[in-house]
């Protein structure tokens, strides 16, 4: 299965942690939508890739944890490998960093703190879906967050999405949503215009970064 150039290439542009749609990961294959689309079927059969609807999009993940130990082996199977050809989501380099996503936080802030929530144990993956620990909400009330007022909304604590340029993921939900109210209110970000861009100079970046890590209550 792996000794395809073509699957060799989407496997190798996935092993980057980034979530692609069958049509990006076609591009980095040189095949057509079609064709890329019936490698990823069968690849998807024997596990060695999965899938993940989100809105008119399914993105194909991250392939199975063995796979990083034969990158050797495919390198010379696949025409390009160690890097992706294209960048997904916006050119501009503000809105990469930090723009809305509905009523959250997205790009590299973002997903950089979604990251960091998982690794300290304050946000737990169960099956496909993220959930808010005990030790997540003690957390967040130091940081000036109520998880159980959030919890008597009409919508999930958390939620994730792909994120547009990212490609990983970012939190959602009204977690998510009062994440970012925070940073708006703390003036750690501001809009850019009228478009999702969300304006943060590095001393504000800092300051964000220090907070959701625990490290100032300012």
């Amino acid at each position: 299965m792996m000794g395809d150039p073509a699957r060799a290439n989407m496997l190798m542009a996935l092993m980057s942690g980034m979530a692609l749609t069958s049509n990006e990961l076609a591009r980095e294959a040189s095949v057509s939508a079609s064709t890329a689309s019936t490698h990823l079927s069968q690849m998807e059969s024997c596990g060695l890739v999965s899938g993940r609807k989100q809105g008119r999009f399914k993105y194909s993940l991250s392939p199975v944890p063995m796979l990083p130990m034969l990158s050797k082996r495919l390198s010379p199977v696949a025409s390009q490998a160690g890097h992706l050809r294209m960048r997904p989501g916006p050119k501009d380099d503000k809105m990469r960093r930090a723009r809305t996503c509905y009523d959250h936080l997205a790009g590299h802030l973002a997903v950089g703190m979604f990251e960091h929530w998982v690794a300290i144990g304050v946000l737990m993956w169960r099956d496909d879906e993220v959930f808010l620990t005990k030790k997540g909400r003690t957390f967040l009330i130091n940081l000036g967050i109520d998880a159980a007022a959030l919890q008597l909304e009409r919508r999930p604590l958390c939620r994730t999405c792909i994120d547009w340029s990212e490609r990983k993921n970012h939190l959602g939900g009204s977690v998510g949503a009062a994440v970012f109210s925070q940073l708006l209110s703390k003036e750690w970000g501001r809009r850019e215009g009228c478009d999702r861009t969300i304006r943060v100079n590095p001393p504000q970046e800092r300051a964000f970064v220090a907070w959701y890590k625990g490290s100032s209550r300012s």
